[in-house]
Order: structure tokens, then sequence, then C-alpha cells
């Protein structure tokens, strides 16, 4: 469980750092990093396309599996030229997917408050304030109401640079109650067993 949480704590840091660098980037070099990531994006696709379809060829066996293969290659090349020929489109897809990653993860954080509210850590309401704060954002971000604005990137940098600091608050809080979180968990289940085990002596008896 321990190298599970320290997983989980490395994972959520690091994001953060990631996210919160986009956002920085996404402020005060919003087209450059609109290009970079739609460059990025529309290489790799196009890539994956010709190496499936260079797969297709190098492979003797025509079957159906392999004429799928080359269709896959096709069509992923040329939506990879697409993106390149057109890089600001990507710009329109960048928050909702930033958003629906957000909300997923303030969802993770929701239940640790819960879990620490159960062991009446009094960082509970802490934890569970800065969770619902990062899915606001996360939602902003999905539902995107700044569409057609000219400053959109920078808002939306704005939003994940807040969401990447409360997240790297909320994980540190989390890590320094989870050892109580494990304790408390802990016992509850050897009390369970002990109960289970006076049920059973209680049964042999009768």
């Amino acid at each position: 469980m321990e190298k599970v949480l320290k997983a989980f704590y490395k994972s959520s840091i690091v994001t953060s750092l990631i996210l919160g660098v986009l956002g920085i980037l996404l402020i005060f070099e919003s087209v450059a990093t609109i290009l970079s990531i739609s460059y990025i994006i529309g290489g790799c696709l196009i890539a994956a396309g010709l190496t499936a379809i260079i797969n297709f060829f190098r492979n003797k066996i025509k079957d159906s599996f392999n004429e799928l293969n080359v269709v896959y290659g096709i069509v992923t090349s040329i939506a990879g030229i697409l993106i390149i020929k057109n890089p600001h489109v990507i710009g329109s897809f960048i928050p909702i997917v930033i958003g629906i990653g957000i909300i997923i993860n303030s969802a993770m954080k929701l239940q640790y408050a819960f879990e620490l509210k159960n062991i009446h850590n009094h960082m509970w309401k802490v934890t569970m304030i800065i969770s619902i704060i990062s899915t606001l954002c996360g939602l902003i971000l999905l539902f995107n109401p700044f569409a057609g604005a000219v400053i959109l990137t920078k808002i939306v940098g704005g939003f994940i640079i807040i969401y990447a600091l409360l997240d790297i608050f909320s994980t540190y809080t989390i890590k320094k109650n989870v050892v109580e979180i494990k304790n408390v968990l802990e016992k509850d289940v050897m009390e369970a067993e002990v109960i289970n085990e006076k049920e059973k002596k209680k049964k042999k008896g009768n």
C-alpha cells in the first residue's frame, strides 16, 4: 500500500508541476504553446499512421486485421496533417481534456477528505474546500464559457495554475495525514476480525 501511495504522491506532484508550467506558457506564450502542442500531436499521429502503413506492406499475410491496420494508418496520418495545417483547432480541445482530468483528480482528493472526516481530522475541511474549488476550475475549463474571447488561452492558463497550486497543497495535506488514516483503517479491520472470532466461538458453543 505504501508503494501505491508513494507512486500516487509522486504522480500527483509531477502532474501539477507540468500543468503549472503549461499554464504559465499559455499566459505568456499563448500562440507559441498552442502551435508547439499541435505540431507535437500532429507529428505523433503522422508517425503512428506511417508506421501502420509500413507494417501493412511488410506483412505478407493480407488478412482483415492487416487491412484494418492500413485504414487506421491512412486515417491517422490524414488527421495528423490536418492538425499541423490547422494548429489553432487544438486550442479548443485543450481546456476540455485538462478539465476532465482535473475533475477526475479532484474527485479522488474529495474521497480522501471524507476519509479525514471519518477519523475526525480537522484538515478534512481544508481538503474538501480545495477539492471543490479544483472541481469548479475543471468544470469551467470543460464547459468553456469564455469561448470566442481573445484572451481565452490566458484565462485557461490562469485556471490551470490555480488548480496546480491547490493540488500540490492538497496532496501535501493528504500525505501528511495518510498515516493516521492508515492506522484507523487497520484498527477497524482488527476490531472486525475480533468480532468475527467471537461470533464464531458463540456459534460453536451453541
